[in-house]
């Protein structure tokens, strides 16, 4: 390619498309987006599968914030589906209420309580741990050992390949642990999906970007540095990948998912086990702490409203990261957040390159922290360049 960029911007997910659409309407610059894969979106990418579901291929996005500028900036290319998100643990041969909370308590202890009596259970099973370290000490601070054990240990070794005393405290403490009746597996003020799906979104958001965004998928971040010239990088993969793993590689998990739709006829007979007629599963997603190799399966039509006869459940697998698998989860514990550290001191001395995203900063950042990103990193460039 001939063409002079002002930008070259690796990775078409949240992190690149959201900084290429800014830098393009807001100051008229011009970008060339690079990605690996042969589409856009990153892992927030969605399709419609073989049986007309439309389907999340990297696992669930369950898009939530508590950012009214997050919402405000990607209202301008979707309409929204609100969304409950509604989650169940299934061990001991049953549904439990999760996250914890007053529902699960009642179904522990076999009779109807009340908020008071369940705040004075936890005192007397919490571990008294004034600064916990690690996600078991955060997590039995609060429920005690048997409820960690019954929901958390289980589900965060098998995902994680690590015990939760080897992880960060933010790990396991990102779900949250109510004394009410709320069953929302999460706590954000504003939960929904871009009514149309992700993929749709961001179509939209590159029609809005113009002609100043050009797209190129299948290519590598070392082709097109080597083919385009350009002033400023902005780099959204793995910080380690960037330095060609000079200081060896950081940790992170991977996933494999195996997909399975089922026809009208199929989710009738289902129907008379759970009650839910249309669906698989009786909810969104049902955690496995305890059984099975998946740690969970996840009916996205729950989510996403579609009308549509059929359905498709993902089970969803961890795995370790290799060749050939995709660098999904940033493991957050003591050893690599040294080694990321370093990683971050060499980047502060990269010239006219900016590292956005989850991979680029190795934290577990949710979608709308992402976006907050992006568009803190565009005010950050267009005091430089506007």
């Amino acid at each position: 390619m001939d063409s002079d960029f002002d930008f070259l911007i690796v990775g078409a997910g949240f992190s690149g498309l959201v900084v290429a659409e800014r830098l393009s309407t807001q100051l008229g610059c011009s970008s060339l987006v690079v990605e690996k894969r042969d589409h856009i979106g990153g892992n927030a990418y969605d399709y419609y599968d073989s049986a007309g579901v439309r389907v999340h291929k990297y696992g669930p996005h369950y898009f939530r914030t508590n950012s009214d500028r997050v919402v405000q900036y990607l209202s301008q290319f979707t309409q929204w589906h609100p969304v409950a998100y509604e989650v169940r643990s299934f061990t001991d041969g049953r549904f439990w209420n999760f996250p914890v909370n007053l529902n699960t308590f009642e179904q522990f202890i076999g009779r109807p309580s009340t908020s008071a009596e369940f705040e004075q259970w936890l005192r007397d099973q919490q571990v008294p741990i004034k600064s916990p370290q690690n996600s078991e000490e955060l997590i039995i601070s609060q429920v005690g050992w048997e409820l960690y054990r019954k929901f958390y240990e289980g589900y965060t070794l098998k995902h994680w390949k690590r015990h939760p005393k080897e992880l960060a405290p933010s790990v396991c403490g990102r779900i949250p642990i109510r004394t009410n009746r709320d069953d929302r597996y999460l706590s954000e003020s504003f939960q929904a999906l871009p009514r149309d799906g992700y993929t749709s979104m961001f179509h939209r958001l590159l029609e809005a970007a113009g002609e100043n965004v050009t797209v190129q998928l299948n290519t590598s971040f070392e082709d097109a540095r080597q083919s385009v010239s350009f002033g400023h990088l902005i780099y959204t993969g793995p910080i380690d990948a960037y330095f060609e793993h000079s200081l060896g590689a950081l940790p992170y998990r991977s996933l494999r998912f195996e997909l399975e739709s089922f026809s009208p006829g199929q989710l009738e007979e289902r129907a008379v086990e759970h009650g839910k007629p249309g669906f698989w599963q009786p909810f969104l997603q049902v955690n496995y702490p305890n059984d099975h190799d998946f740690t969970r399966i996840v009916e996205i039509k729950h989510a996403t409203g579609q009308a549509c006869g059929h359905t498709t459940i993902v089970r969803e697998f961890p795995e370790d990261f290799g060749p050939g698998k995709e660098p999904y989860y940033p493991i957050p514990s003591s050893d690599s957040e040294m080694l990321y550290k370093r990683y971050k001191n060499m980047a502060a001395d990269e010239k006219n390159v900016s590292f956005v995203g989850r991979m680029a900063c190795y934290r577990y950042y949710n979608m709308d922290q992402v976006v907050a990103m992006a568009l803190k990193e565009f005010d950050r460039l267009s005091e430089r360049y506007g």
